[in-house]
């Protein structure tokens, strides 16, 4: 039997994929993180499935109970919040998923990052003002960030950020952001993303601190910061060529070349 290991989304229970709430609803064993993963996704399941919170289970049993599982015949779904892409501590599961030669598969899911940027009603790569987007977190009480993955030397790209992870080190944020865009930059926080209860701060850099502990978020939040999201504001910000007049044109023009060129053959055959 198989273990699907399904993003569960970012929140609201209607954000998990199609696929995933196919899966969802026929395997007879599911595993989810009780402390993020919406419980109403568990009414997906079928009637008897055995459903197991692991918001307090070490590596090791999660792995017991899914080989437990695979042994019975059934199949089993493996919930995580957001997408399994990011922060999912998905990779030491499949590692011992293919020792005991247990196959599996990966759904995606929509990632907090996503979910909080509609929040926002904000576009993350906006034509002449930054057109790339650096996901990334800081070191706390979990894993660290490898070499050169501090917050410091990320910021020298000066690309708009999405700090997950990170609500409770604002201080750290700001002082190692600001000589690299600035006490003013526009930044944008995002608590619990699509859910009921979301929160949503925006404030300048430097009024970050302040401005979370006032609203109380602490943590299950996305900091954005960069010049985007104030981007009408900009001077360099500029309509896409994907849809612009000079495109169409060019489009037109080319599809128009083949029957000139095949009008001239037949003037001179």
């Amino acid at each position: 039997m198989t273990v699907y290991f399904i993003g569960a989304g970012p929140g609201a229970p209607d954000l998990i994929t199609v696929r995933g709430a196919e899966i969802l609803g026929r395997c007879q064993v599911c595993l989810y993180a009780g402390s993020l993963v919406p419980t109403q996704l568990l009414d997906r399941l079928p009637d008897g499935a055995e459903i197991v919170d692991t918001a307090r289970m070490p590596l090791t049993e999660i792995v017991s109970r899914l080989v437990r599982a695979h042994e019975a015949g059934h199949d089993i779904a493996r919930l995580h919040s957001g997408d399994l892409a990011l922060y999912s501590a998905l990779t030491e599961q499949m590692r011992h998923l293919r020792e005991f030669d247990i196959p599996y598969e990966l759904v995606p899911g929509v990632p907090a990052f996503a979910a909080a940027a509609a929040a926002l009603d904000t576009e993350l790569t906006v034509p002449g003002v930054g057109q790339s987007l650096l996901v990334t977190r800081v070191s706390t009480l979990s894993t660290d960030m490898p070499p050169g993955e501090d917050l410091a030397t990320l910021a020298a790209t000066g690309v708009t950020l999405a700090l997950h992870l990170a609500a409770h080190r604002t201080e750290q944020i700001a002082l190692e952001l600001a000589p690299h865009y600035g006490a003013d930059c526009p930044t944008a926080t995002v608590a619990f993303a699509s859910r009921d209860d979301q929160q949503i701060v925006r404030c300048p850099l430097e009024r970050l601190p302040a401005a979370l502990a006032e609203a109380g978020i602490t943590k299950t939040a996305v900091i954005f910061v960069g010049r985007v999201l104030d981007a009408d504001a900009h001077p360099g910000v500029t309509d896409s060529y994907l849809y612009s007049h000079a495109r169409m044109t060019k489009l037109r023009s080319d599809e128009a070349a083949p029957d000139a060129a095949a009008h001239r053959e037949d003037c001179h055959g």
